[in-house]
């Protein structure tokens, strides 16, 4: 059992960071649950349930116009957790949650993580450093989507997921790549086969791998940086190399 609650606690950051006498008390509310590719977390404008923690999955969040187009505006992995609505106090958010990346992860129901942070504890305090963060990346990338090629941004996109996994394949169709750049999927065939002409990825029938990540990390736009380290600072291991 001792050994159980010590590897689950390894599969997230906000986990791994909680002091033992909070763990202890929120242990008995977490569950385990498969994120399949294309589950949806959240509604816009519907309240959440629970918080989701992701541990090998990956989460996009989007905004979605009434045309039916969306665009992503941040990714949340093992880093993080999905709903900040729950504890902010907004109740609702305007964003889809979509799980991009087919994993595992963990959900805690929002009633009982509104209790533990209304204390001011170490959890508020956990929280809002990871809320911090990924408003940093949601800032970066309003501005990468505005001032920088398409090019760019699908080199950023891939290093932001990269970070996520614990390999270095992803498994997304061109239609999902599309709707979270907020491009046709001609334009993410454009840019995913110049990008495989430079010998950086591997892409075929929805399965792309990684083969030249510093090659990646040259070719994108400074806002993988900024946002990487943005994330260094408030996230400390989990992000740092």
């Amino acid at each position: 059992m001792q050994l159980e609650k010590v590897v689950l606690k390894d599969q997230n950051w906000l986990f791994r960071s909680m002091p033992p006498t909070l763990w202890d008390e929120l242990l008995p509310h977490i569950v385990e649950i498969k994120l399949p590719l294309g589950k949806v977390l959240s509604e816009s404008g519907f309240m959440m349930d629970y918080l989701y923690f992701p541990s090998t999955a990956i989460v996009s969040m989007l905004y979605e116009l009434e045309s039916g187009s969306s665009a992503e505006i941040a990714v949340i992995g093992n880093e993080g957790c999905v709903g900040i609505c729950i504890f902010m106090g907004g109740g609702s958010t305007l964003t889809r949650a979509v799980v991009q990346s087919a994993g595992m992860g963990y959900r805690i129901k929002a009633s009982k993580i509104i209790t533990e942070f209304n204390k001011g504890g170490p959890l508020m305090h956990l929280l809002l450093r990871f809320t911090q963060a990924l408003l940093s990346q949601m800032t970066q990338t309003a501005v990468c989507n505005r001032h920088h090629t398409l090019d760019q941004q699908f080199c950023r996109w891939l290093l932001l997921s990269l970070d996520r996994l614990q390999s270095n394949e992803l498994v997304m169709t061109q239609e999902l790549i599309a709707n979270m750049l907020g491009v046709r999927r001609e334009g993410v065939t454009e840019a995913a086969g110049a990008v495989q002409r430079a010998g950086l990825i591997k892409y075929s029938r929805g399965h792309i791998t990684i083969l030249d990540r510093l090659g990646l990390e040259r070719r994108t736009c400074e806002c993988y940086q900024v946002v990487k380290t943005e994330h260094e600072r408030l996230l400390p291991d989990k992000f740092a190399v």
